[in-house]
Order: structure tokens, then sequence, then C-alpha cells
């Protein structure tokens, strides 16, 4: 069975390829009608931290990804998931990441 979310995949297809960071980021603002500066107040950040997240000039750490997933009320598990499958993308690593709770 997928981790993935028929969403997910369906976005992935869309992209063909996997979804970063800076993407699930960018959807999940937009889905939720929020501007960068409205963004950043919730998570507490600025809209400059917003703008370079969304435009890929700042990773977002398992941990920070953690923590935004908790304060907009989106899965904590998916957003640490494609975090780290980010990272491994960033660095030309071809795998997979499964995540299962400790």
């Amino acid at each position: 069975m997928s981790t993935k979310s028929k969403t997910l995949r369906q976005l992935e297809k869309l992209i063909d390829g996997p979804l970063t960071i800076s993407e699930i980021f960018l959807a999940t603002r937009k889905s939720k009608e929020l501007s960068q500066s409205e963004m950043a107040k919730l998570l507490g950040t600025t809209k400059q931290n917003i703008c370079n997240i969304e435009k890929r000039r700042t990773f977002l750490s398992p941990e920070l990804a953690a923590k935004y997933a908790k304060k907009l009320n989106e899965s904590e598990k998916q957003f640490i998931r494609i975090s780290l499958q980010d990272l491994l993308i960033r660095h030309n690593l071809h795998y997979e990441v499964h995540l299962e709770a400790a």
C-alpha cells in the first residue's frame, strides 16, 4: 500500500515528477486563500521567507516542515516525507522516502 495520497499521486502525474516541498507549500497557501503576508503571520515567519520557500531558494527542514504542517492543519507525515524527498532530489539521489512512526 502506498503512503502517498491519491491527490499527491495525481499532482505528481500532472507535473511529471515528484512534488517538492516548495510546490506543496505554495499549493497549500493558495488552497487556503492566504497571501504570503498572511501565511507568514500564521507561521510566525516573514513574507520574504515564505517567498524564498516557494521559489526554492530556502529549503524546509523536516523539523520546520512538521512545525508548519501542524500550524496549517495539514499532514505532518506528508510534509516531512516531501521535505526529505526534496532533499534527495536536490542532491540527485534516486531514492523514494517512506515514513513509519517510531
